[in-house]
């Protein structure tokens, strides 16, 4: 699919009540949102747009189809007549060679145009690379000229990024050669959306906004122990420049017109793992409802499970954007469930086994644990759970009754979707389950909100997550514990954590399926990111720098030569 005919954007962007004058077009397909349309003076309706997130259970090494899900509900409500738009993370090109592929959705339920949307789009992320290593570049400069500052090279946490898959730049030394080749260190890469850079863009309220979280990066520390920021390093200014149209989000739309707007991509494991405050909100002003229209629907995406994204969706993103959900929908497969009754090897670009795919109902409900454990996780936010049950080819649909069963034994409204086969007609089911949830819901439902408060100590906050993943408590290492009362020392105690730990399982352990009990969560290393506003407990092994598997999806992605269509993008 090439996607370049021409769209009238102006039309796409009124069917998220976006006017035209805010419309910035990128070529024929895409356009920018211009921040004016938040400005005090725009228009803006009264009753509030109807809020609503997609999570999932504990996904496996394939993943669910979330994203799938949620552009398929954006067209079964439009199919219902509803005013609707979604917002999703901008897709990483690293993924998109790799073993992932894209990110924007499959078969009747994908964003288009598809190469735009899973490989430059308008040049944010590049954007989103180039600011966080000209602090970088700013940083090793100082030490090349004297030092001014006393930083302790020992304590320079700040790497370089890329948007690539590439394991060889996992651990670097930078400054060989000569003296005027700069100081001789050792150091590393991230994959760009792994940057403090990327989340501070998809928590940023405004362009002053950004400017003073990125003078709060903290980068190392000076000789004695004292923090050293961008803002120290004269860096915020230039890296606010280089980001300035960045921070306007991307409207894009679905195969059946919805609109999307896309906007940044911050790593699920090691950041908030969702779409931006900014796009939420423009969505959410341009659908508030009028004296002439009813309040639509903004949909939104919360990183893997609802352990991790949801948390964060909840503790960090809403905590900013001041924003609460009306309904939340549990995405769930068959396999998924399967793969928790922990009977069978699911290895990420290989076959599932042959087993799996046999009809088991025992299978499921030996999995359900899992799903039942996330359902009690999002009515821990005071949410009463939609579940989606993707519907694959190969599913039986004893199974797909059987998961249904299950989901509605623990009070849930359950609906079977099949957005990749019949798009937005394949929703309606959910679309209806949605609207009714909405109806019966106030924004956020009874008790919604943080699992913590902002004035408990960073050990309790920790703790608070641990016990919802079903943790018995937590072990630091010495340097953790320390490195936590050096933050709260310092003034950071206010700040919000991020548990980061494996997807693939509710404990820090991937090997641990179903709702593992009698496990601690292990504390490694802890990292401060205080332009984001948070901290964050790294357990297990955790890469912000992923590899290629032996036959990346790179291999497969070609161009025609006698008409320019990208050809082997999934």
């Amino acid at each position: 699919m090439r996607g370049d005919e021409d769209v009238d954007l102006t039309v796409l962007a009124a069917r998220a009540g976006i006017a035209a004058q805010h419309v910035v077009p990128y070529g024929r397909q895409v356009a920018k949102i211009d921040l004016a349309a938040l400005a005090p003076g725009a228009a803006a309706g009264e009753d509030p747009a109807r809020y609503v997130v997609v999570t999932a259970m504990t996904p496996t090494a394939f993943g669910e189809g979330k994203t799938t899900v949620a552009i398929g509900l954006a067209q079964g409500l439009a199919a219902r007549g509803e005013r609707c738009a979604l917002t999703l993370r901008q897709s990483a090109m690293g993924p998109t060679f790799g073993i992932k592929g894209g990110a924007g959705g499959s078969g009747l339920a994908r964003v288009v145009p598809a190469e735009r949307m899973n490989l430059h789009l308008t040049g944010d992320v590049h954007a989103v690379t180039a600011a966080h290593n000209l602090l970088s570049a700013v940083l090793d400069n100082h030490l090349h000229h004297g030092n001014a500052l006393g930083i302790d090279e020992r304590t320079i946490t700040w790497p370089r990024v890329l948007d690539v898959n590439d394991r060889a730049l996992r651990h670097v030394v930078v400054g060989l050669g000569s003296r005027s080749d700069g100081v001789t260190r050792q150091a590393s890469f991230d994959i760009t959306p792994a940057s403090e850079v990327m989340v501070i863009m998809s928590l940023a309220t405004s362009l002053a906004d950004l400017r003073a979280r990125l003078g709060r990066i903290v980068v190392a520390r000076d000789v004695e122990g004292r923090w050293v920021s961008a803002e120290d390093l004269g860096a915020a200014g230039a890296m606010t420049a280089v980001l300035r149209d960045a921070l306007e989000p991307n409207l894009l739309r679905t195969a059946e017109g919805t609109p999307v707007l896309v906007h940044t991509g911050p790593f699920g494991n090691i950041a908030t793992g969702c779409s931006s405050v900014i796009a939420d909100r423009v969505a959410a002003r341009g659908l508030a409802g009028t004296e002439t229209l009813p309040a639509g629907y903004v949909l939104t995406e919360a990183g893997f499970g609802a352990d991790m994204g949801l948390e964060r969706f909840f503790d960090i993103k809403c905590a900013v954007s001041g924003m609460r959900p009306r309904a939340a929908v549990l995405v769930v497969t068959v396999r998924a469930l399967k793969a928790h009754s922990g009977r069978y090897r699911v290895v990420g670009g290989k076959d599932l086994p042959a087993q799996m795919l046999e009809e088991n109902l025992e299978d499921v409900r030996a999995g359900a644990a899992n799903m039942l454990k996330h359902l009690a996780i999002v009515r821990g936010f005071g949410m009463e759970p939609v579940v989606a049950v993707n519907v694959f080819p190969t599913d039986h649909p004893s199974e797909v009754a059987e998961v249904a069963r299950i989901a509605r034994g623990a009070g849930a409204r359950v609906a079977p979707v099949r957005p990749v086969t019949e798009g937005g007609r394949g929703c309606v089911e959910l679309a209806d389950a949605v609207i009714e949830a909405c109806e019966q819901e106030e924004p956020g439902g009874a008790g919604a909100g943080r699992l913590y408060a902002a004035e408990d100590d960073l050990r309790t906050k920790i703790a608070k997550v641990a016990a919802m993943y079903g943790a018995q408590g937590v072990d630091y290492s010495p340097s953790a514990a320390r490195f936590l009362e050096d933050c709260e020392r310092d003034g950071f105690g206010h700040l919000a954590v991020v548990v980061a730990k494996t997807p693939l399982s509710l404990s820090h352990d991937p090997a641990l399926t179903g709702a593992p009990t009698g496990w601690r969560l292990p504390v490694r290393e802890v990292r401060l990111a205080a332009g984001a506003g948070y901290v964050y407990a790294v357990c297990g092994s955790v890469s912000t720098m992923p590899g290629l598997p032996s036959h990346p999806a790179a291999e497969r992605i070609d161009v025609d030569p006698s008409t320019g269509e990208i050809i082997g993008l999934r």
